[in-house]
């Protein structure tokens, strides 16, 4: 017989997606959107939702409640804001990896993106997009992240190199050595030939 110990546990935030009915298709990649602000939430699940390969199944308003969506949900893909309370997504990003080392990671944030993109991708995320720049690129970066390969918006993506460079020019025989390994993936990504855009 179950007893009233179970409704006590708090359920509201782990599915609250969960309704939408492409979640249970073994087609659709699932997604969790973490972010405190329910109208972007909204706004970014109508967005995603007009690729429909994409099912938001979940969402969080912090970092407690973004690994307990994880942790149920077992997403394909977890979209992360660095402005949480509580623990800010730089520290979320590092949990989910240490939990969840192969769940892909895309950053969508309004910190520029020329001081948190770096961070957040050696914290462990593979992607940044500025919240600003959602509408015409989240849809794209999701789809980069999806296929392996990290995702930072042109201008940013040219900053790289321009860092690597600086390095160079300066004489750093080691410059390779001291760059992260997203960092060194990127430049092989622009080194292929890859279309800025996609990197």
């Amino acid at each position: 017989m179950l007893q009233q110990s179970q409704p006590s546990k708090p359920m509201s935030a782990t599915r609250s997606m969960n309704k939408n009915p492409k979640c249970d298709s073994p087609e659709a990649k699932r997604i969790v959107i973490v972010d405190d602000h329910p109208l972007f939430r909204k706004g970014l699940q109508e967005l995603i939702h007009s690729d429909a390969s994409f099912a938001v199944c979940g969402e969080a308003s912090n970092a407690s409640e973004a690994m307990e969506v994880i942790r149920k949900l077992h997403p394909d893909l977890a979209i992360v804001d660095l402005s949480l309370p509580g623990a800010n997504g730089i520290e979320l990003i590092k949990n989910v990896r240490a939990e969840y080392p192969k769940l892909p990671i895309l950053v969508l944030s309004m910190h520029d993106e020329s001081l948190y993109a770096l961070r957040a991708m050696r914290a462990g995320a593979d992607g940044y997009v500025m919240k600003h720049e959602a509408m015409a690129n989240v849809v794209q970066a999701i789809h980069e992240v999806f296929n392996g390969r990290p995702y930072l918006s042109p201008a940013m993506a040219a900053q790289v190199i321009t860092k690597f460079a600086h390095r160079q020019a300066e004489g750093e025989v080691d410059a390779v050595e001291r760059l992260s390994d997203r960092e060194l993936e990127i430049l092989e990504l622009i080194g292929k030939g890859n279309e800025v855009r996609q990197i």
